[in-house]
């Protein structure tokens, strides 16, 4: 009985590399490259993704279920009129079909030539995890791209890369260090969280190996500072970090720079389902999104059209790659950014760019008219003197049913300081155009809400409407 290869002998690394190529051939193949060149570069691959979707259930119910059916759509001209689909319905999807689902496709091949999987889950912190499959091609694919980001970014085969990424059942910390390992040169030190590795020896591990490169989430990147200053350890002097690497969102850059003895930091974006999206450049000038991998729409929060020019809107992605396993056309990540406008300073990619993560439309409040992102307050709050940068914003709802939130932020003052308290609602109501509550709390004191040691993406918001006044911390 004939079996299907095994991971490594289904991949065929050199011509993936040749076809989305890293490092100094990436910018020989793209830079100075025409829109009109990059456009028939996307319409192949979309077309094999096209083919490959209608033959999965997941696809032919949701495009059916929309009056679509096979040849309405004969390239990406005509990608809006297919519907999006979201987190939600993969969840559907897995409850019809457990545990994989039907939205795959694995069992579309002949068992002979059948892909092997890698298997992968969100973190389930809000409910029951979602389960994420690759076949080779996907996976590696998104190891070329998120390696593509890194050489970009500066990284070489001298350094040491220490990275904060979980790991368990959540494809973070694995899919990074393939990447590292699979497709560069440098040495890569998997420490995960801070549970996975306690935060103290953390930094005893960067010191002892000599790490240049952090890669994390800016939330604990920033908290391991500290605790290397706590333990007498001094970002360079003791840690000569040149670069960080990660997903820096709306954090003041300068603060976390200077915090790490002023390393650089470069920002990426992307989803467990679809891998790196978008990467910052060498140039600084907003994230370029890698258009010959994916195709990026950014969708009106509220009616689902095609955002405003200037405007922010739900990024809405189609993964040209993923021809394998678990196609992605019109994914909704509920992730929200602008496009920036103008070309690029110095790289000359035909690529457009994003502005980076500005918050989640799911953890949008809206008080009073005005839409509210969590992630918008974290960057205010850094700027204030005082603040030491951990946040949770809690949301509840008074027996009229009027919605307030309260932002409770760490600090070295006193926290019964009313003036300080006074001076961070006045800077909230004047950047955000609604009132906020301000509670201040003492350093640490949030950790066991937000969860900074133990979650790659630490809580930010906590919904308590519905909830009895007793259950608010």
């Amino acid at each position: 009985m004939s079996a299907a290869p095994p991971y490594l002998l289904a991949l065929d690394a050199a011509p993936l590399h040749d076809e989305f190529p890293i490092g100094e051939a990436f910018l020989a193949r793209w830079r100075g490259r025409s829109a009109e060149a990059l456009r028939a570069h996307q319409e192949a691959l979309f077309r094999r993704c096209l083919d490959r979707a209608w033959r999965i259930p997941f696809y032919r119910r949701l495009w059916s279920a929309h009056g679509i059916e096979p040849g309405d759509i004969r390239g990406l001209d005509d990608l809006p009129k297919l519907p999006v689909f979201d987190k939600s319905d993969i969840m559907a999807s897995i409850e019809r079909a457990p545990p994989l689902g039907d939205f795959h496709g694995r069992d579309t091949y002949p068992p002979e030539a059948r892909p092997p999987l890698i298997v992968h889950t969100t973190s389930g912190t809000t409910g029951t995890p979602q389960t994420i499959p690759f076949g080779p091609r996907g996976r590696e694919v998104q190891n070329l791209m998120l390696a593509r980001a890194y050489l970009l970014q500066g990284l070489t085969d001298a350094d040491v890369v220490h990275s904060v990424y979980g790991h368990g059942m959540v494809n973070g910390g694995h899919y990074v260090r393939e990447a590292v390992t699979h497709w560069t040169g440098a040495l890569f030190l998997p420490a995960g969280t801070g549970i996975e590795t306690r935060s103290a020896q953390q930094v005893a591990l960067m010191r002892r190996f000599g790490a240049t490169v952090l890669v994390g989430f800016a939330d604990y990147i920033r908290h391991l500072a500290g605790v290397a200053r706590e333990a007498g350890v001094l970002p360079g002097r003791d840690l000569h970090i040149r670069m960080i690497c990660g997903h820096i969102g709306r954090e003041d850059r300068e603060a976390l720079s200077a915090a790490w003895g002023g390393a650089e930091l470069f920002d990426w974006y992307g989803v467990a389902d679809t891998g790196l999206i978008a990467a910052e450049g060498p140039d600084h000038d907003g994230l370029h999104v890698m258009e010959d991998a994916h195709v990026l729409e950014l969708l009106d929060v509220d009616s689902g059209v095609p955002a405003a020019e200037g405007a922010a809107g739900d990024m809405v992605v189609t993964v040209l790659f993923k021809d394998d396993i678990y196609p992605m056309i019109r994914f909704n990540t509920h992730d929200v950014t602008r496009w920036r406008r103008g070309s690029s300073s110095c790289l000359g990619l035909p690529f457009r760019r994003i502005e980076g993560f500005l918050g989640r439309s799911d953890a949008m409040v809206k008080l009073r008219g005005i839409n509210v992102f969590p992630h918008a307050v974290g960057a205010i709050l850094t700027e204030v003197p005082g603040l030491v940068g951990e946040f949770l914003c809690r949301v509840e709802r008074d027996p009229e049913g009027r919605d307030s939130m309260t932002v409770m932020a760490e600090t070295t003052a006193d926290p019964a300081d009313a003036t300080l308290a006074e001076r961070v609602r006045r800077l909230l109501r004047e950047r955000l155009g609604v009132a906020l509550e301000v509670e201040l709390c003492p350093p640490g004191r949030l950790a066991p809400l937000t969860g900074i040691e133990s979650r790659q993406k630490p809580v930010r918001l906590l919904d308590r409407r519905g909830l009895p006044d007793a259950a608010a911390p």
